[in-house]
């Protein structure tokens, strides 16, 4: 028999799928908690008691993306983020973010998108969306440190994170994949390629 504690870890996932279902389907400011506990089959109180408000829940849905499971295990803790570090060939690291990065978006791109659209209209929403690019930056930061160890960098350490940052963002990837159809394997030559020529000063 599931323990208590697996119990509450399951009717939390049916909680964040049912609300990350609903919020690609309507929107953030068109879903409402209630609409959330229905579909998870819980009652109202339940969602409030487990995850406080609707934007925590919304906080719960990326941090699930973000990771492809509940474990709480931190970004930089995961295997494929500990590889990136542990490359020690800086032209092969810098592939490694790429498709690090495309394997995340994969998942969060849409909840990100639900993100920037509800900061237009819930504050606290402006602040979670604060809170998540502060999040990429120190991933970033991190793996940028580690390169800097193995190659030279063409850039400061704050402009360089600026460059990894924006070039492995989901923005990028909405604009090329999502919109104009490119394939990941696409986004991932042409994200690795852009990295290494501006951070590296050669394609690799």
């Amino acid at each position: 028999m599931p323990t208590r504690a697996e119990k509450t870890r399951a009717t939390r996932r049916r909680m964040v799928d049912a609300a990350a279902a609903l919020f690609a389907e309507r929107g953030y400011v068109a879903t409402s908690v209630r609409e959330v506990a229905r579909r998870a089959g819980v009652g109202e109180q339940t969602v409030h008691a487990t995850s406080g408000t609707k934007v925590a829940v919304l906080a719960e849905v990326l941090d699930v993306a973000v990771a492809g499971d509940d474990d709480p295990v931190p970004t930089l803790e995961r295997p494929w983020a500990l590889a990136v570090v542990a490359e020690p060939d800086p032209h092969r690291q810098l592939r490694r973010q790429a498709e690090g990065a495309a394997e995340v978006l994969t998942r969060v791109a849409g909840p990100l998108a639900v993100l920037r659209a509800a900061a237009d209209a819930d504050p606290a929403a402006g602040v979670l969306l604060t809170r998540n690019a502060a999040q990429q930056r120190t991933v970033q930061a991190t793996f940028l440190d580690a390169l800097s160890r193995k190659a030279p960098l063409r850039r400061e350490p704050d402009r360089a994170v600026d460059v990894a940052t924006t070039v492995l963002s989901d923005l990028a990837w909405r604009c090329l994949v999502t919109d104009a159809g490119w394939s990941r394997q696409e986004w991932v030559d042409l994200a690795a390629r852009t990295l290494a020529c501006d951070l590296l000063g050669n394609s690799g």
